[in-house]
């Protein structure tokens, strides 16, 4: 061929590489290229790579006729015009594009040929009808093997135009499955992509780096857009019910367009000066920021006489339709919500208003305007178009949040509004230090005035100590073992300090291990871990320990039986204290220290204030990974008064959290009538209460006289034998009761 290369279209080296392996391997031999002349509109032709046989034909009609002629002789790169239809021929047609009617015509002159076309990937994923009814009459004929999708790939045609290289081979019995790949955008290691690229060829399932494997092939009206269908998206997906619930955008709102133009409201009577009272602000696209902000108006904004019945409301989202390019930084639809500040204001015609049908909680609205500025709900809105369409956003699945995320995300939004008050007050303290007559009672002013704020400061600092924490929200008997072993610590006493760690990292687990035992059970689940507890406790000389309750957390953690809980089920949360390989690494320190400890390979004095510290990092470790106990409070129940009429009960109880079993008594209203009075519960983050007797059980120590948890350690013949979290101590239980409801559950 003759022509320059600033007169021509060609394949970038990149694209030629990848469609020329894609012949090696499924048609075994390389492509003789068949393209329109002229390729698009501008008059550019398409220039077939130095190495393969090329024909160009003048008449786009002749392509398909010409394509099975040369079919018939091997495989085929077909390149057809990307010309669209003039304005009257389109009103006509069925499709915009001359390259659908082509597509519609081409036919498998053998059962075993194989042709591969270079279309905008448009063709290919849109569901528009035209594209539909495309695909649905290539798919009589052929079978799809392989779909390339590449941005870039033509040279004189710009960046972001996507093109999708389509190999078909001759429709067959079996069908094949299908393989999708999208070349990365920026270009990585051209290597390394081409490898994966291979690799996937080679696939008959499963998902690459940059490409999949369907097996089960989607009808040919639903487009085939990369994201649509691949395996990380759509887990990402299912994922999202993990919030709660996940509904379509077009349940929860209606749609709405401008039906005024900009450009023609700023020549029409209805455009009004800013400082009109009667004005309305136009919200623009460029209004609407990245982080869900409305800019405040300015000199360009417009103002002009907008019908009440189509100006803006309070809880409106606002969403820019027009989308940025791939080449920008990944980012989500640019969405804010109106709020009475924004108003009076209308949408221009380049911005799609989303109107609640029903109102929508502060949450609910919350969730659903951070999900659609993330790149996940760009993504999961179908094939990247230059502008939003109604229909990619009402079917958009959009996260609802359950009663515990609704409840948290009310906490934030109420902790944030503490803080803007608590900043206000701040300021106007600051402000007023030259509003007094002298400056001695501006001096007590700001000292006093301040005194509030500056303890408060102080008290939310200590939250970010994970030590005070622990102390004050922590359940009692970890709160009690970590507050021995930091006196211990600060004493200097260090052999008293190096064992105060140990206990501590025992009782950790035992009281999870408990939790886990109390839950599990009343989820009609007994792991295996039991059977050796129940073994060492018939022994009557030495309980269960550190081993035991770390076999319990491990089991709990695999057990299939407990994969199906309802989201805001406590043994989620306590079931992944060891899931990191951190926390697991933790532990397995500790239980070698345990062992050596108790097998008498005790640290030398000299080396103890390094093991000391080493050992205290590890079970700081452990419990920063149980954060999740501060908010699964530990109750005693004192009293319950259940009212038959008002089917409800007035429960008393004492919230065991910190390192003192002193607290005050507090009320609440239950609607179950079988609570226990003198028995411990977890309580959830939803509030339900679950028991943990025999379990967990409190009482006075009859050594120390301190009211303490215990748990069953030993059962020799004639008692049982309970044993303190707190200090070790134990108490004897002869009642036969205690011994059989321990046979219920399986620990006699």
């Amino acid at each position: 061929m003759g022509e320059s290369v600033a007169a021509t279209v060609q394949l970038s080296a990149w694209t030629e590489r990848l469609i020329g392996i894609g012949f090696e391997r499924l048609a075994h031999g390389t492509p003789t290229v068949l393209s329109s002349s002229p390729f698009a509109a501008s008059g550019l032709d398409f220039s077939a790579p130095g190495s393969w046989q090329s024909v160009r034909e003048p008449s786009w009609e002749q392509l398909a006729a010409r394509a099975a002629e040369m079919l018939a002789e091997g495989p085929l790169l077909l390149v057809p015009t990307w010309d669209r239809r003039g304005n009257a021929d389109r009103r006509r047609a069925a499709s915009p594009d001359l390259y659908a009617e082509v597509m519609t015509s081409c036919r498998p002159p053998t059962s075993d040929a194989v042709m591969a076309v270079l279309l905008p990937a448009q063709a290919w994923v849109s569901d528009q009808p035209w594209a539909a009814e495309m695909r649905t009459k290539v798919a009589e004929h052929w079978d799809t093997l392989l779909l390339i999708y590449e941005a870039g790939a033509l040279t004189q045609i710009s960046r972001n135009v996507e093109s999708a290289a389509v190999f078909l081979r001759a429709r067959a019995q079996t069908k094949p499955v299908l393989k999708l790949f999208q070349v990365p955008r920026p270009r990585l290691d051209e290597t390394a992509v081409v490898k994966d690229f291979e690799r996937l060829l080679a696939r008959q399932g499963g998902r690459g780096e940059h490409g999949y494997v369907l097996r089960e092939i989607p009808s040919p009206e639903q487009g085939l857009h990369f994201d649509r269908f691949d395996p990380r998206i759509l887990q990402r997906r299912e994922d999202l019910a993990g919030f709660g619930a996940i509904d379509a955008l077009g349940d929860l709102f209606t749609f709405h367009l401008a039906p005024l133009n900009e450009s023609a409201l700023k020549k029409s009577s209805q455009r009004m000066p800013s400082k009109d009272p009667a004005g309305v602000r136009m919200i623009r696209p460029q209004d609407i920021g990245r982080d869900g902000t409305i800019a405040p108006p300015s000199e360009e904004t417009l103002w002009a006489a907008i019908p009440t019945e189509q100006q803006l409301a309070v809880g409106d989202l606002v969403i820019r339709r027009m989308i940025a390019p791939a080449t920008v930084p990944p980012h989500g639809f640019f969405t804010a919500e109106i709020g009475e500040d924004d108003l009076p204001a209308a949408a221009s015609e380049q911005v799609v208003v989303l109107r609640p049908i029903k109102p929508l909680s502060r949450p609910q609205a919350q969730l659903i305007t951070m999900f659609l500025r993330t790149p996940l709900a760009l993504t999961l809105a179908g094939p990247r178009l230059a502008t939003t369409t109604m229909q990619a956003l009402s079917t958009l699945p959009v996260p609802q949040p359950d009663a515990a995320l609704t409840k948290a995300l009310d906490e934030l939004t109420a902790a944030k509004q503490q803080f803007k008050r608590w900043e206000q007050q701040a300021d106007s303290v600051i402000e007023s230090v030259f509003l007094e007559k002298t400056a001695t009672q501006a001096r007590a002013r700001v000292i006093d005035s301040g005194r509030a704020l500056r303890l408060r400061a102080e008290a939310a600092s200590l939250l970010d100590d994970l030590g005070h924490s622990v102390r004050t929200r922590f359940p009692y008997p970890i709160a009690y073992r970590w507050r021995e072993t930091e006196a211990r610590i600060s004493a200097g006493d260090d052999l008293a300090a190096y064992a105060a760690i140990l206990d501590t990292a025992e009782q950790l687990l035992c009281y999870v291990a408990q939790l886990i035992l109390a839950l599990s059970h009343a989820q009609s689940v007994t792991l295996g871990a039991v059977t050796a507890i129940r073994d060492k406790l018939a022994s009557g000389r030495s309980g269960p320990g550190f081993g035991d309750w770390v076999n319990v957390l491990n089991e709990a953690a695999t057990s299939k039986q407990l994969n199906h809980l309802p989201p805001a089920h406590p043994l989620n949360d306590i079931r992944t204290l060891l899931a990191h390989p951190d926390a697991e690494k933790a532990r397995q320190a500790l239980s070698e220290r345990r062992n050596d400890q108790a097998h008498l390979r005790r640290v030398d004095p000299i080396d103890l204030p390094h093991a000391i510290g080493v050992a205290f990092a590890d079970v700081t470790h452990l419990v920063e990974r149980a954060r999740f106990l501060a908010d699964l409070p530990l109750l005693e129940i004192t009293d319950v008064r259940w009212d038959a009429f008002a089917r409800s009960a007035r429960v008393e109880y004492r919230e065991l959290a910190g390192d003192h079993p002193v607290v005050p008594t507090r009320t609440m209203t239950s609607l179950s009538n079988d609570l226990e009075k003198g028995s411990l519960y977890l309580r959830d983050t939803e509030g339900a209460l679950h028991l943990l007797r025999p379990f967990l059980i409190g009482r006075d120590c009859p050594t120390c006289r301190t009211w303490s948890t215990f748990h069953a350690d030993r059962v020799p013949k004639g008692a049982v034998v309970f044993k303190s979290l707190e200090h070790g101590h134990t108490c004897d239980d002869t009642s036969t009761d205690t011994r059989s409801l321990l046979g219920q559950i399986g620990l006699v």
